[in-house]
This record gives structure tokens, sequence and C-alpha cells, in this order.
């Protein structure tokens, strides 16, 4: 077979996330890879956490240290070069600060996604009480989005957020807190519909309203959204546009969830 000359080879847009793995596949640097090749986008990683990890559960979890996780965002972004980068499970205040730094020293005017990940879909705690003030203070002011759902918004602004009003006031107090742009995930709210409240500077909240897809396999949902994001502004795609396209292919990723483990399975984003 003849070799492509490197001239007529194909530039892809590369993304990269900073997040921790999963070792049943289904959320965490594995569901962004798989989101991101599923958009075309060449995708990279910088590890911040190894999970022992399942359907049921996180058994288990150890943090990369901080100086290996800036390390691996500066190798990414000096020689590969990144059109989008996003952030998953960070762990600690102290992984949250050199995250930040790193993103400030590498990754200056590259759009980035912060998804606050909390609690995993089991329940489990993936981002230490002292590290969600670190979050706000020296993450949230770079990121062109963040996407927390009901309670991650709750405790980043410090008030309940169950209802669609809530909702709405809980973005404008983030986007005055210095985030680019806010997606509140209604996921959580009650009733047949999943209602996202989008809003941007400058104009009044938009609605992303869906059907609720029912159904247990919805683990990876918050990352695979996020990372589609994330693959959608490195392609190029205007931030309402990429928030638009992710959230119609995180709900087809949901209706292909698959059948694994005694659990809450996985969301499929190659579907």
């Amino acid at each position: 077979m003849a070799t492509v000359p490197a001239s007529r080879r194909a530039r892809r847009p590369v993304a990269l996330t900073i997040a921790g793995t999963d070792s049943g596949g289904g959320a965490g640097v594995f569901a962004d890879l798989k989101t991101f090749e599923a958009h075309g986008v060449w995708g990279t990683a910088a590890v911040v956490a190894v999970t022992a990890q399942n359907t049921v559960g996180v058994q288990a979890f150890e943090v990369v240290p901080a100086a290996l996780v800036r390390a691996q965002v500066a190798s990414v972004a000096t020689d590969i070069g990144v059109q989008a980068a996003k952030t998953g499970m960070l762990a600690s205040a102290e992984l949250v600060a050199a995250v930040a730094a790193a993103v400030a020293d590498h990754l200056t005017g590259v759009p980035l996604v912060v998804d606050t990940v909390f609690i995993s879909k089991h329940g489990d705690t993936l981002l230490a009480d002292d590290a969600i003030g670190a979050l706000r203070q020296h993450l949230l002011p770079l990121a062109a989005l963040v996407t927390p759902n009901l309670p991650e918004a709750a405790a980043l602004v410090g008030f309940p957020v169950a209802t669609t009003e809530a909702m709405a006031e809980a973005a404008r107090v983030l986007l005055d807190a210095g985030a680019g742009a806010v997606l509140v995930k209604g996921g959580h709210l009650d009733g047949d519909r999943s209602p996202d409240c989008l809003l941007v500077p400058g104009a009044g909240p938009v609605w992303l309203d869906g059907p609720r897809v029912p159904g247990r396999h919805t683990h990876g949902t918050g990352c695979t959204l996020s990372a589609a994001i994330a693959a959608r502004l490195a392609r190029g795609e205007p931030l309402v546009e990429a928030v638009q396209g992710a959230k119609a292919f995180v709900t087809r990723a949901i209706e292909h969830g698959v059948d694994l483990g005694a659990g809450v399975g996985p969301v499929d984003p190659t579907s």
C-alpha cells in the first residue's frame, strides 16, 4: 500500500481532556476519548486520577502528582497543539490549582469546558469539599463554558437549585463569578422533560429542552456532553451551536445505553 504524502494528510482538530480514568470504560477519560473520536477530533489526555470503578460504584482511586498533571498538559500543548480542552474529575484543591496553572500557561486562547464533577453517577464523592472553592476561584474564570448539574450548581452558588427559576439564577451567579458561559443541566428535575439552561453574556437564558430518556444506562452522560461540546468547539462551531449539537448527541448516546454490569450502565458515544 502506498504511503500518503505528508502534504495530502488531513489535519484533524485536537481536543484535550484533563480528567480521571474509569476502569469500567463508561465515564472520565475513556468516555471523552470515544466522544472526541465520534466527532472526528483527535483526542489527547492528561490523567489526574486513576479509579477502580464499575457499574455499581467507585471502589478506590489514587490521584496523579500535580507536577505530572501539568507536565502532561505541557507535553500535548507544546508539540501537538490543542483547539479545545475540557476538565472532568479533579479530585483535590491541589489538582484544581495545578490544572488552572497549566491552562493559564499553555492553553491561553483555547476554549475550555469545565465539567464540574463532584459526585459519580453511583453517589461516590470525586471532589473534596475544600476543592469546590478552589474550582470556583481558580478554574471558573478560565472557562469558556461551565456545565454543572443541579447539585453541583447548588454547591457552587450556595443556594438550592431545584427549579427552572433557580437554574437561571444560578447561571447568572456563575456568569458573574467569571465563567465565559454557563450551562446548568436539568437532568435532576422531576418530570418527563430534561431542560438545560444556557446563559451567555449579553443575552437571556437559552433553554434546551428534551424528553427524558427512560432506562438505567446513564453512566457518563455529563462526561459525554462536555466532551461533545469541546469536540465541536475544536471543529470551530460557535458555542451555542456546539451546545445544541452536543445535547442531541448525548440524548442519542443515552438512547443507545450499553447493557453492562449489574448497576448503572454506560451511555454509548459511539452509537
